[in-house]
């Protein structure tokens, strides 16, 4: 193997290696907003009091159905997975890209 083809198997090597998975980023960034959002909500219901999450309450005008309830916090969940989901396979596509 000569020098001119380790250094261009070496090149090679280095871009497979710098590529991201998408489908794993979206995954792990939509369980990470999922389950950010799920807590948020359990946490006020369970605080309790008369206004209970009235700012997080909000996210309904983006999400049809949240409400800052326990059956709420499951859709919270579904709705951010979702949009979580979307975001990280839109950062491992502009990455790469960018690498490629």
């Amino acid at each position: 193997m000569t020098t001119g083809e380790q250094q261009q198997e070496t090149i090679e090597l280095s871009q497979a290696i710098a590529r991201l998975n998408s489908k794993a980023w979206g995954i792990a960034v939509g369980m990470l907003l999922g389950t950010g959002l799920f807590l948020a909500t359990i946490i006020l219901v369970a605080k309790g009091g008369p206004n209970v999450g009235q700012h997080l309450q909000l996210l309904s005008a983006y999400f049809p159905g949240y409400r800052v309830t326990i059956l709420g916090s499951f859709i919270g969940f579904a709705y951010a997975f979702v949009v979580g989901y979307g975001l990280g396979r839109l950062i491992g596509l502009i990455y790469n890209r960018l690498v490629a």
